[in-house]
């Protein structure tokens, strides 16, 4: 596997000798110190190019960074199915090598590059040909960090975790697995998720980054909150997923009312007592009941 130095090596030189290119940085974990460093880490590159049309007529501009495991073209992949896009401003590579490494390439537009560079605050200046990038602050995490809900933002998240559980509940006794399942997985772990970050934002102070898709969670919860969470995940069989519903509520509960103190805000104890009814009804009801209550 190559090594940092020798990826970093390549991207810049190549970059050097090509005169279409006009200035190089870096974003993502790369650049970020509070990120853990292993063998899996991305290279978040994007070239500042005179124009892009040029790069895609030439495709096998790309082989100079090495044998491709495989390939995918985001850019290209929208055009395919009729999305507009605006690959002549900006045109991504995802490449996974034969021996591991992975470059997240961008080409991007002058232009482009002055409307989006300060957006990102994981953000580092690699090569500058002609002096186009605009003076930033030294990287860090800060736009990734915590947000502070609003009282709206609250109890829009407490009201979804809640109301939403009866679908779940209601797709298990269906034996309708897919829906219960992604409903689940994909809606109310999402406000779980949410209220686990906002919980470690009040500990933290918002400032800190729970990581894309709660990947840091386990860093900032405790070890008796980080096990409730993973007993939240279960496997299909009925018993197990139930189980997993009510770590979820019983983890859920205990976020809220710690968030609603520290942020003063009301907790929805009303609809967790309901719903808490609801899926123990539903979780003892026949396969063959006439009525839920």
């Amino acid at each position: 596997m190559r090594s940092e130095q020798e990826i970093m090596y390549l991207i810049t030189e190549t970059a050097r000798r090509d005169d279409r290119v006009r200035a190089v940085y870096q974003n993502g974990s790369r650049v970020n110190i509070n990120a853990p460093k292993d063998i899996f880490q991305d290279y978040d590159i994007v070239y500042v190019v005179n124009e892009i049309a040029s790069f895609l007529q030439e495709s096998n501009w790309i082989d100079v960074f090495g044998e491709r495991l495989i390939m995918q073209k985001p850019d290209e992949l929208d055009v395919l199915r009729g999305i507009v896009s605006s690959q002549y401003d900006s045109y991504g590579y995802l490449m996974l090598f034969k021996d591991g490494n992975r470059i997240d390439l961008r080409l991007q537009t002058i232009e482009e590059m002055k409307r989006t560079y300060k957006k990102d605050s994981l953000t580092a200046p690699i090569l500058d040909k002609d002096k186009i990038l605009p003076n930033i602050p030294y990287p860090s995490d800060q736009s990734y960090h915590v947000s502070k809900p609003t009282a709206a933002d609250y109890y829009s998240c407490t009201n979804d975790f809640w109301w939403c559980l009866q679908n779940v509940a209601k797709g298990i006794w269906r034996e309708e697995l897919p829906y219960a399942k992604q409903m689940f997985d994909l809606i109310v772990r999402n406000d779980l998720d949410m209220m686990v970050a906002w919980w470690i934002g009040c500990k933290y102070n918002f400032q800190v980054s729970a990581g894309k898709m709660g990947k840091y969670f386990r860093n900032y919860l405790t070890e008796d909150y980080w096990t409730m969470y993973k007993s939240t995940y279960s496997n299909c069989e009925k018993e197990v997923f139930w189980m997993s519903i009510f770590a979820a509520c019983t983890l859920f509960r205990e976020l809220a009312l710690d968030v609603a103190t520290q942020l003063g805000f009301p907790y929805a104890a009303e609809e967790e007592a309901a719903m808490l009814h609801f899926l123990r009804s539903v979780q003892n009801l026949h396969t063959d009941a006439k009525k839920i209550f």
